[in-house]
């Protein structure tokens, strides 16, 4: 039997489940959405710390990923300058780059829907970011209120982003899958007896 790699673990568990495992501490703040609902990400990040406006690094930081890296680019919330257009994520595609999460925004949102390469973001602008320089790639970072290493594990889906720090990968991961079996046994139970099993839980929970 095939044994699984953790990327592959997190990426069929949601972010819910991560989250729980994890106590909710580092979820990125929910402005941070995904462009489409069925973008999945889970892979390791490399980060991006760039000065207001500002855009070079990104590029730096295309040229140094490993394929499947998810760049977490710390754009300092600026909702003005894109941090990347349709061209810059079809660099990041090619070179096999998992996805993008920013606090900050992109533009060319059409031709940038049409790669099907999934993005994190506070949305969308039309004006360029610059490349003046300035920035710092595999460093650590903040993001969404969360802080993030290079090497830190990223999983995000439809409900937002949770980030896993690398040391505590296994332990998460294991609690998040015993997360979901425990859930699934509780939806059989509880729900497949219709009114009666209902009551009967929530009683249960409402006398703890």
């Amino acid at each position: 039997m095939e044994t699984k790699t953790i990327q592959q673990r997190l990426f069929v568990l949601p972010t819910t489940a991560i989250s729980d495992a994890i106590g909710g501490h580092t979820n990125l703040k929910g402005s941070i959405k995904p462009l489409s609902d069925y973008y999945k990400i889970a892979g390791r990040a490399l980060t991006v710390q760039l000065p207001d406006g500002e855009n070079k690094a990104v590029l730096e930081a295309i040229s140094k990923a490993q394929k499947g890296d998810i760049l977490v680019i710390d754009a300092k919330g600026n909702t003005n300058r894109a941090v990347a257009g349709d061209f810059v994520i079809s660099l990041a595609r090619g070179l096999g780059v998992q996805g993008l999460v920013v606090d900050g925004v992109i533009r060319d949102i059409a031709a940038v829907q049409k790669l099907n390469f999934p993005i994190f973001s506070l949305g969308t602008t039309i004006a360029a970011g610059f490349k003046h320089g300035g920035g710092a790639v595999g460093v650590p970072i903040a993001i969404g209120g969360v802080p993030v290493h290079p090497g830190d594990y990223v999983v995000g889906d439809i409900d937002g982003v949770v980030i896993i720090p690398s040391r505590d990968v296994e332990q998460i991961t294991v609690a998040a899958e015993e997360k979901v079996r425990q859930d699934e046994l509780r939806e059989a139970e509880v729900l497949s007896g219709g009114e009666a099993s209902i009551r009967a839980y929530l009683d249960k929970v409402l006398k703890r």
